[in-house]
């Protein structure tokens, strides 16, 4: 449950649940360059530019200092490294692609920078047709925004889940007026060599390995509307993922989202909400649902957060987690951060701390 990376950016996201740290800022329109974005949304972000990149190095420590179970008293101390780009290669045609290095397996004992690899997370063409971006490549598929929007350490470790990333496919995204905004993807799971890392390689994905959406095919999509209205916006998303091998069902998935920011009112405070309803979870027959409850709150430079979020899978039974987390920017370009949180797993209770600092750097 160690963090990603945070500072104004996009980034590789990875297939390993994991926690965000977000230094606050005004989330009432949907999160663009964040570094829980991948290179594919980075794109989206910078269409025009004739280079953009991002980049940002992140090291910090995970310790679970207290649990009723055996073994779980772990401390991981790692490192990610996250960069993007975009580049026009002519009048609305750009090129973009992600890099991610970090650690390729969780921690299962005290370990310090262990099993770090490096991998394309996207690359592919990016189109600009009208009021439509359109790409196709390695990709990341609009479902949600809890992965991405909320502040604090530890605040995305349950959303994270269900975020759509490393997909081969195309996308588009449709500008249709009024702060209301389409999104559209089909797609599959990455198994080209681009789904291999370097330095600790964690292999080649295999369709025959299943799992939903991992298919080979172009035969799972995603659908999401955004409304924004001012200091508010909003979503409502549906996604179907079909069966890989070995699967019991296909999975189709609905999620909904508000943020808001006071701010613009004078009261330093952004809040956010998300549920997530998902029918064959995984490929499986689990039905599953998420909540994410988050609030950041803004004094001076010190941003203070907390996050109540649930997980609930018929199979594994349910899970929730309540942190509370600190972010303070000792430069532009350097943010530091803490957080503690509690994890209740089916009745396995974790007590966590979690450090950090995050270096950015950019175009």
């Amino acid at each position: 449950m160690k963090n990603n990376l945070t500072a104004a950016l996009v980034s590789g996201a990875s297939l390993l649940l994991s926690a965000n740290i977000v230094l606050a800022q005004d989330i009432s329109t949907p999160p663009t360059d964040r570094l829980d974005e991948t290179g594919s949304e980075f794109a989206r972000e910078e269409a025009g530019s004739a280079f953009s990149w991002e980049a940002a190095l992140e090291v910090g420590a995970d310790t679970v200092y207290s649990s009723n179970t055996a073994g779980n008293e772990i401390r991981d101390i790692y490192a990610i490294g996250e960069a993007a780009g975009v580049a026009a290669i002519g009048d609305n045609i750009s090129i973009f692609a992600g890099l991610t290095w970090e650690s390729m397996t969780d921690p299962t004992a005290d370990r310090s920078f262990g099993d770090m690899g490096l991998y394309i997370d996207s690359i592919g063409l990016q189109f600009e047709v009208a009021n439509a971006t359109f790409q196709i490549g390695k990709v990341a598929p609009s479902f949600g925004y809890a992965w991405d929007a909320v502040a604090g350490f530890y605040a995305t470790a349950l959303a994270e889940d269900y975020e759509l990333v490393e997909m081969l496919g195309g996308l588009a995204d449709v500008d249709i007026g009024n702060g209301n905004t389409l999104s559209f993807g089909i797609f599959f799971a990455d198994t080209s060599v681009l789904s291999e890392s370097a330095g600790f390689n964690r292999g080649r994905n295999n369709k025959n390995a299943g799992g939903a959406g991992n298919t080979g095919k172009l035969n799972n999509a995603t659908i999401q509307w955004t409304k924004e209205m001012g200091d508010t916006y909003f979503n409502i998303g549906a996604r179907h993922l079909s069966a890989g091998v070995g699967d019991v069902s296909d999975e189709t998935g609905f999620v909904a989202s508000i943020g808001h920011s006071f701010t613009p009112s004078g009261v330093p405070l952004d809040v956010f909400a998300e549920f997530a309803s998902f029918d064959g979870f995984g490929g499986t027959s689990d039905d599953a649902t998420y909540a994410t409850l988050n609030a950041a709150y803004a004094i001076g430079k010190v941003t203070l957060s907390g996050t109540y979020a649930v997980r609930d899978i018929s199979s594994a039974g349910k899970t929730t987690l309540a942190s509370l987390a600190v972010e303070y920017p000792l430069t532009d370009n350097i943010l530091i951060g803490a957080a503690y949180a509690h994890v209740d797993d089916a009745g396995i209770k974790d007590d966590r701390i979690g450090l950090n600092v995050i270096f950015s750097f950019g175009s």
